[in-house]
């Protein structure tokens, strides 16, 4: 099997910082034309610079994912700026709030739901048609191992992971006969900008599992990218954890 990705166009959401990151330079590593996405063109533009700077093709394209409008732009300058066509989507953008249940504005509801399950949503309906009409394509979600079981504070972020995790394997269902592999990665705490100011509560989370730390971005990226790759070709519809053995205990 090859991990070959020359000739392929990745979109990977959130893809500015951390885990995004990562996976856009894994991605690109591979010979994959990478189309970064997030809300800030100056660290968007910064990610494309240094995959440039290390032999890669990317280009960024700014997208804010609560805006189902700039979700709807982002397929289809994606597709524009891919050659015509997207291979890989990776829908890794999300909003993880923390916070108690009667204390959770119900406008955050809404905010949180429409960037973890109506963006990923939106995308899929717009690019997998055309995957499966060519007959190849890889969609990877990033959920989270919180998605999978009950935690204090987390019931908001949680269930809208749980949402995508399920849309996962209705996707697979939907897409696989006509080659389009859709997989879940699930993973556990790990330190991020996004997840900094979380401060020791992070090394708390990660003493639960076996691994006994919080992961570094470029760990669950290699997931991500597994599963994008020809390695990965008779999986489908899976939710892989990468959560330091969490789901052990």
């Amino acid at each position: 099997m090859t991990t070959n990705l020359t000739g392929s166009t990745a979109l990977i959401t959130g893809a500015t910082s951390g885990i995004g990151k990562a996976t856009a330079a894994q991605l690109a590593a591979l010979g994959a034309h990478v189309i970064v996405s997030g809300r800030d063109k100056s660290r968007g533009d910064a990610v494309v610079a240094a995959i440039r700077s290390d032999g890669g093709t990317a280009d960024f394209v700014a997208a804010d994912l609560s805006d189902e409008h700039s979700v709807f732009q982002l397929a289809e300058r994606a597709t524009e700026v891919g050659g015509g066509h997207v291979d890989i989507l990776v829908n890794n953008g999300g909003a993880f709030p923390f916070g108690a249940t009667a204390d959770t504005p119900a406008q955050q509801i809404d905010d949180v739901f429409a960037v973890n399950v109506k963006a990923p949503y939106l995308l899929v309906a717009a690019l997998a048609p055309a995957m499966a009409h060519r007959g190849h394509g890889a969609i990877v979600n990033v959920t989270t191992m919180v998605a999978e079981f009950g935690m204090n504070g987390m019931g908001l972020y949680g269930s809208s992971k749980a949402a995508l995790a399920l849309l996962t394997k209705s996707w697979a269902a939907e897409f696989g006969p006509a080659g389009v592999r859709v997989n879940a990665v699930s993973p556990g705490p790990t330190r991020t900008e996004g997840t900094a100011p979380m401060g020791d509560a992070l090394d708390e989370l990660a003493t639960a599992g076996p691994a006994g730390r919080p992961a570094q971005p470029d760990e669950i990226a290699a997931a991500i990218t597994f599963l994008a790759t020809d390695q990965a070709s008779f999986i489908h519809g899976a939710l892989l954890p990468v959560d330091g053995g969490r789901i052990a205990v």
